[in-house]
């Protein structure tokens, strides 16, 4: 490490206990994000859909990384529909990229580069690679184990817009936005672990339905939301709003099953907002692109 590096380190380094003792070092800031393949998935139609996601190593260090040379998805890009602002740590099964039935052993590559360091993630077909829906529910909410199979009955949640999917607004104008989600109430609600006091904490998030609006693309700093957003990806500290965070809560479901909100931009651009919909495990969304002027 360098000296200058070691003069603050301090400030940017928490420790956290990993699952087998000792210490590790995560960072707030100045960290990469590296690209990751989770899997694929088959359609009905015979095409498939390759998915991707990622790890930003930063514990609170956003990035922005414009669709180009350093973030690039090949063959057929460089814009394949993937992010362009990256939320810390790792977010799994962030977007899907459709491919033909007759790919065959073809690739993706996702090339992105953050903090001057360039990384890759390669997307096939291999069989080993297969994303049934048990995996996501494993991966996102630690549930799925169920020895009875009723876990494998849960559906993912639906989203849908009340609002229109495109905007133009200008800097400092109030954008309202409103989207209803419906589930099928599987699986029951239920409040992240809080863990015990000097062993590891569960990855486990809280089940149940919620519904969030965040940025996808675009430069999220310049992007507010009323009402304030809980956060999309794990954050196991203590208060931290995050649906790791121990005791974390889903909300209360509205009695009308909409969630509104106001976006406000403060600067020029343009945004793709994303509204998600989980149960904590299985996801939806939809998306609002808004040129701002």
């Amino acid at each position: 490490m360098h000296a200058r590096a070691l003069c603050f380190v301090a400030a940017l380094v928490l420790f956290s206990p990993p699952a087998a003792g000792g210490q590790q070092l995560v960072y707030l800031s100045g960290q990469t994000v590296a690209p990751a393949y989770e899997g694929w998935e088959q359609n009905p139609d015979g095409s498939f859909n390759m998915v991707f996601g990622y790890f930003n190593r930063n514990l609170e260090e956003h990035l922005h990384v414009p669709i180009g040379p350093e973030n690039s998805i090949e063959p057929g890009g460089p814009d394949q529909g993937q992010p362009t602002w990256f939320m810390p740590r790792r977010n799994r099964f962030h977007f899907k990229i459709r491919v033909p039935a007759d790919f065959g052993d073809k690739e993706l590559v996702w090339t992105l580069t953050t903090q001057g360091q360039t990384e890759k993630a390669y997307g096939t077909l291999i069989p080993e690679y297969i994303i049934d829906k048990q995996l996501p529910m494993l991966d996102v909410g630690n549930f799925g184990r169920d020895p009875e199979g009723r876990d494998m009955l849960n559906e993912p949640p639906s989203v849908t817009l009340d609002s229109a999917s495109e905007y133009t607004v200008a800097v400092g104008e109030p954008l309202p936005l409103n989207a209803s989600a419906s589930d099928d109430g599987m699986p029951e609600p239920k409040a992240a672990p809080q863990g015990r006091p000097g062993s590891p904490r569960s990855r486990s998030n809280a089940v149940g339905l919620r519904v969030v609006w965040f940025v996808y693309r675009g430069d999220g700093n310049q992007v507010t939301f009323e009402p304030r957003q809980f956060k999309t990806y794990p954050d196991y500290r203590l208060g931290s709003n995050s649906p790791w965070s121990p005791g974390w809560e889903t909300p209360p479901l509205p009695g009308n099953r909409q969630w509104p909100v106001t976006a406000t931009f403060s600067a020029p651009g343009e945004y793709i907002l994303r509204v998600m919909a989980t149960d904590g495990g299985l996801i939806d969304h939809a998306d609002v692109n808004v040129t701002v002027r």
